[in-house]
């Protein structure tokens, strides 16, 4: 375990993922590219949500699908193959059909995105259980730290060059060469981490033959394992912060003049804050205080809010931004090193899985949100979200992060 090879290759995964990825952002390239083919803003959020949650849907199928794989890599691999070309084949589409058929074009890149986003369903399970199979628990936290520090600069110097690509290029050829330049970026990390020594996996519960029985189980377990339902409960109630997040630049834009350069500076500031984070979560994971990362996490996410009440400055917000940037990481860094620990290897792809799905129904928070604006304001939005990041807080500090002795 903690081999010094596997690690610089996670790292050099979470690098080029997120300079491929971050071409498509759904709050710039996307609904950009998406609009100039003709689509509606109805297509643009439906895209979006199929980038950002597609591949939740699948992963409780993944486990039960992956539960007596003695090693994951060669079903990982394909996964990375089909990413690949799913990813590389929406910027051959854009240059052969864009000019002049747009919507064979739309076809192309939500059939490419539906790909890319479901076939991340499998390989998040895949990548968790070889994950938790090389690194030790301590060191699994400074490594995802590391790679996700990495995967915000990727992010960042990913803006650049699409900059440069989109001054270079016209439309719709632009959104062409960034998707194929992106994908062969990609590649690399993909390369390296499928080139990772994995070793095979021991113990294995018995084989459970059809799907039904096995959510049946599923469900079982999440009803017998105290300690998963809190861990489910703190991490799913720690994205409440979603409920007000949408909505701050919305009043900062009636508090303060927001120029685009404001917003350019919030952006910027939400991203130094996830970079940056990651040296404290690197040092408080690799001395096994997972617990204390979430603690202090959801404790950045209630004071963002808090100072959202009373924010009258840029720099007031500039603050929440990057409060809420680092706060995001730590709970990501946090919740996977949580859920690995307290899995038994028997089952760790169901535990992972489980988790996963209940959690990420929280990315649905911001709907909440958007009622609670209309009818009750902002004091009433984020009055509630306070309410229920505290009670993720406490929650928060009844989290083990010691294996259990028995399960």
């Amino acid at each position: 375990m903690d081999r010094f090879s596997n690690h610089l290759k996670n790292i050099l995964h979470g690098f080029f993922l997120a300079v491929g990825t971050t071409v498509a952002e759904p709050a710039t390239i996307l609904p950009l590219m998406v609009s100039h083919f003709g689509g509606s803003a109805l297509l643009v959020g439906f895209f979006s949500a199929l980038l950002r949650g597609g591949a939740v849907l699948m992963q409780l199928f993944a486990a039960f699908k992956a539960q007596h794989y003695a090693r994951m890599l060669p079903y990982l691999r394909r996964v990375f193959l089909f990413r690949f070309l799913s990813w590389f084949m929406i910027g051959v589409s854009i240059m052969l059909f864009g000019k002049e058929h747009p919507t064979l074009t739309l076809w192309c890149i939500g059939v490419g995105l539906f790909v890319f986003s479901f076939s991340a369903g499998f390989g998040a399970i895949y990548f968790r259980e070889i994950v938790a199979k090389i690194f030790s628990h301590r060191f699994r936290g400074k490594t995802m730290a590391w790679r996700q520090f990495f995967a915000g600069l990727g992010a960042v110097m990913s803006g650049a060059v699409t900059a440069v690509v989109l001054e270079t290029f016209e439309p719709p050829d632009d959104f062409g060469y960034l998707f194929m330049l992106s994908a062969l970026l990609m590649g690399v990390g993909l390369i390296a981490f499928a080139t990772v020594d994995e070793p095979e996996k021991k113990h294995f519960d018995v084989k459970i033959e059809s799907f039904g029985a096995f959510l049946k189980h599923a469900l079982e377990t999440l009803r017998a394992d105290r300690q998963l339902q809190i861990q489910v409960a703190t991490f799913l109630l720690g994205y409440s912060y979603l409920i007000a997040m949408p909505f701050i630049i919305l009043d900062a834009r009636e508090t303060i003049d927001l120029t685009g350069t404001a917003v350019g500076m919030l952006i910027t500031t939400q991203m130094v804050g996830a970079m940056l984070s990651n040296l404290l979560w690197g040092r408080l994971g690799g001395a096994g205080h997972n617990r204390l990362i979430a603690n202090i996490a959801i404790s950045m996410q209630l004071i963002a809010v808090l100072l959202a009440f009373i924010a009258d400055s840029l720099t007031l917000y500039m603050l929440i931004f990057f409060l809420f940037g680092a706060a995001a990481d730590g709970n990501r860094i946090a919740s996977g090193n949580l859920i690995l620990i307290l899995a038994p290897e028997s089952r760790r792809p169901l535990y992972v899985a489980l988790q996963m799905n209940i959690v990420s129904l929280g990315m649905f928070f911001s709907i909440l949100g958007g009622v609670l604006l209309h009818f009750g304001g902002y004091t009433l939005l984020y009055a509630l979200t306070c309410t229920t990041l505290l009670g993720a807080f406490l929650l928060s500090l009844r989290l083990k992060e010691s294996p259990p002795e028995t399960h």
